[in-house]
């Protein structure tokens, strides 16, 4: 796995830190942010994704909330 850093939350402190990291070999994003609150995903969980699909979040998965300020370190669409 190699791992590129995209960009931590500006002007961060020692903690609260989100930050984004882009696996290179899959493409995959890596995100360290704060948990969603249990109302923020139950929220979620009731507006919910596609037909069909289960709401609920699976043991092995969370929902987390990442700032605004940090949407400028997501790769676009057309990004490799």
């Amino acid at each position: 796995m190699r791992l590129r850093f995209l960009g931590i939350i500006p002007n961060t402190p020692d903690t609260d830190s989100p930050t984004t990291w882009l696996d290179e070999d899959s493409g995959d994003l890596l995100i360290q942010s704060y948990r969603a609150t249990e109302t923020e995903a139950k929220a979620c969980q009731e507006i919910g994704s596609i037909p069909g699909h289960s709401s609920e979040v699976p043991d092995h998965e969370v929902i987390v909330r990442l700032p605004k300020v940090m949407r400028q370190y997501l790769p676009g669409p057309d990004s490799e």
